[in-house]
């Protein structure tokens, strides 16, 4: 069973008494401290994402034994050639021009989510629309299902393309939301997304 592995893991993780600081991250599933740069499971069925130490995170790299959890890998991969016009942009559906998009691996749908100073809004992407963003560009064939996305920037210029694990976007969900002031973002907030963005490159 998952739960008795991972029991034993945390043993033998913590074979020496340790005195526990409650305000350090922890992994969620065998309660062990975790650094800054820890890892991130996904649960496909709720979307909820949870902290995973290390050892946590192998069980459920591409699934493995982990039913509904996978392992959001960290390989962001800019995309320097990626062919994508106006029109084909608009094809897509996204009224703004910071989005990303994720395919299910259980139905194959795309849907696309555009960070906003409330949250995430999202829609749908119509499947021949993804069919030709996806002939033009044959990078996306190696993106992970649920837990990788497709990063788009138009916001200014050049555009910039990433395929990126989910917990980065939730990253730059979070750097929106946090710093967003009035109507326009004001100029704050892009200064966070630049870092992000540094940090990415």
């Amino acid at each position: 069973m998952p739960g008795s592995v991972l029991r034993r893991i945390a043993q033998q993780a913590n074979s020496r008494p340790a005195v526990r600081d409650d305000s350090a991250p922890r992994c969620e599933l065998c309660a062990d401290a975790l650094d800054e740069r820890h890892r991130h499971l996904l649960d496909t069925g709720s979307g909820a994402v949870s902290c995973a130490c290390p050892s946590c995170g192998v069980l459920f790299d591409h699934g493995n034994g982990g039913g509904q959890r996978r392992l959001i890998r960290s390989r962001p991969r800019r995309l320097g050639d990626f062919v994508l016009d106006d029109l084909a942009w608009i094809a897509l559906g996204v009224p703004v021009g910071l989005a990303f998009f994720v395919r299910d691996g259980a139905s194959g749908a795309v849907t696309a989510f555009y960070p906003n100073p409330i949250g995430t809004m999202r829609t749908d992407v119509d499947p021949e629309c993804w069919k030709t963003v996806t002939a033009s560009n044959p990078p996306l064939s190696d993106m992970d299902d649920d837990v990788e996305a497709l990063l788009i920037d138009r916001l200014r210029q050049p555009a910039e393309y990433w395929l990126l694990p989910l917990d980065e976007c939730h990253r730059l969900t979070a750097v929106l939301r946090t710093h967003w002031r009035g109507f326009g973002g004001g100029p704050e907030v892009w200064e966070h997304v630049d870092r992000f963005f540094a940090r990415l490159r």
